[in-house]
């Protein structure tokens, strides 16, 4: 009696399986971009206290010294270093071309691993290729100020195809696609419907404190405007505060990015749904392409900007 095979067996492709590059640029990225947050944050605080330190009553010590102004002035000061090491350092662009960076070679990395085109079966050296098409895309970031690391020579970068691509590639169309469907398109979808949640607990929060503290500013105006409370500059330390809070909130664009993030769930979702029921084998490489596209940070920063 002949043995009837069973189905093929699974594949876990995870980030462990990218190359060394990829991880290369996505540590910098991390690392920039907490570096340009913590920095703008500094910012922000130094300015509430220098406007916090003015209002307050003087504090004399001595015949002429005011330590409360002192304490502003240092505080100023310190928002000028901090801007002065922010025009330095560049936190912020090397985050983002990290950033864009890792996620270029990812995406390429998971075009060739499972067949997604150009890297389908109809390339004559899908290998070559890929190589090619990787190079001209860092060249491009290169030219606008990336750094590439295997530059300063470090061998280990430089291999870009890793033996768990290579493993992938080489299994049937129907592990290929359900590694793909489990390991990068839900997991993208997940991540974007967390992204939104996050970034809506932020809006309500950020919206509710620079609301209180409007209203706190303006109650206190208007107590000055009737002599009331006129020893304490409080409406000033009140509106700085709002300022510094509306400032946060639009740099780290919580509310376009909700509505950037849900268009592309739900065109994710569809995806999903094509590739379940009717994307063909024949049909797959232009499906993955055009999914990798979609979980683009390009994509998704056009989106955002779309919608602010």
């Amino acid at each position: 009696m002949t043995a009837i095979p069973g189905p093929p067996q699974s594949k876990v492709f995870r980030n462990a399986d990218l190359p060394d590059l990829f991880h290369h640029a996505d540590a910098l990225a991390i690392g920039r971009q907490q570096s340009a947050v913590k920095l703008t944050r500094t910012q922000l605080t130094l300015l509430v206290a220098g406007a916090a330190a003015t209002a307050l009553p003087r504090v004399r010590v001595g015949q002429d010294f005011q330590l409360l102004s002192a304490v502003s002035a240092l505080a100023y000061a310190g928002v000028l270093l901090a801007t002065f090491g922010a025009a330095r350092r560049h936190a912020a662009s090397h985050w983002q071309l990290n950033r864009s960076a890792a996620e270029f070679i990812k995406s390429m990395c998971w075009r060739y691993a499972v067949h997604g085109a150009p890297f389908d079966l109809a390339a004559p050296d899908p290998d070559a290729v890929f190589v090619t098409r990787v190079e001209e895309g860092l060249r491009e970031l290169r030219k606008v100020g990336w750094r590439d690391p295997r530059e300063q020579g470090a061998p280990a970068l430089r291999e870009l195809i890793t033996p768990g691509m290579r493993e992938l590639r080489a299994r049937p169309f129907t592990v290929r696609k359900e590694t793909y469907v489990r390991d990068r398109l839900i997991e993208q979808r997940n991540w974007y419907r967390r992204r939104q949640e996050t970034s809506r607990r932020a809006t309500r929060l950020w919206s509710t404190a620079i609301t209180l503290l409007t209203l706190l500013a303006l109650l206190f105006a208007l107590l000055q405007t009737f002599s009331v409370a006129d020893r304490v500059d409080l409406a000033g330390v009140l509106s700085a505060s709002a300022a510094a809070c509306l400032a946060w909130s639009e740099i780290r664009r919580h509310q376009p990015l909700i509505t950037a993030h849900s268009l592309v769930e739900q065109d994710l979702m569809e995806m999903h749904v094509a590739m379940e029921n009717t994307v063909t084998e024949r049909q797959w490489p232009q499906a993955v392409y055009e999914t990798e596209r979609v979980v683009s940070p390009q994509h998704t920063d056009w989106l955002a900007r779309l919608r602010s």
